[in-house]
């Protein structure tokens, strides 16, 4: 995994900067996902890794699978990708590029599980409060898992927030074995 990153790091870093410059964030975290996707598709796995195809080959196989939906200039990405051998980077590039692109809109998606469903109004509550701590646009997405017993396990980004019942009760058991 950490090899995938440093060889996806400089691709994503390239493309969220022309992506800046040009003012087109957005369009390319649409390209770059719908790119990621084809690339996991088994048929085109199996194409990609087909040696009777050469690189260009496979790069305008590529292209003509995703349509209109790409531009010229993330056509010409997964042709250097595909001279590099690298398509099967794009997942980690277009995630990558996400970490970019949440970082220059100071925003920031937050998981919470709970015990139970959380209400619109608490859900609302929670997503200012985690605004104001973390200084950043915050995109909530709940989840419920019974095991936690109650509180809330938040996950925003690298950082994670145990409040569960049952991250205390493992705390606490571990304190008193120590």
């Amino acid at each position: 995994m950490a090899e995938l990153t440093t060889l996806a790091r400089p691709y994503a870093k390239a493309a969220f900067e022309f992506a800046d410059a040009a003012g087109d964030l957005q369009k390319w975290s649409d390209m770059l996902a719908l790119a990621a996707a084809v690339s996991q598709q088994d048929g085109m796995i199996k194409a990609l890794s087909s040696p009777s195809l050469t690189a260009d080959n496979k790069a305008k196989a590529f292209v003509e699978v995703c349509g209109e939906e790409l531009n010229e200039k993330a056509a010409n990405l997964v042709s250097a990708l595909a001279m590099n051998g690298r398509l099967a980077l794009l997942p980690e590039i277009q995630a990558l590029y996400e970490q970019h692109k949440a970082q220059r809109e100071q925003s920031v998606d937050v998981e919470v599980t709970t015990a139970f469903e959380l209400s619109g109004e608490l859900q609302d509550k929670l997503a200012k409060a985690l605004s104001a701590k973390l200084n950043r646009e915050v995109t909530l997405s709940s989840s419920v898992d019974k095991a936690i017993l109650g509180g809330a396990l938040v996950r925003a980004g690298d950082t994670v927030i145990d409040g569960s019942v049952r991250g205390r009760l493992a705390k606490l058991a571990e304190a008193m074995n120590s």
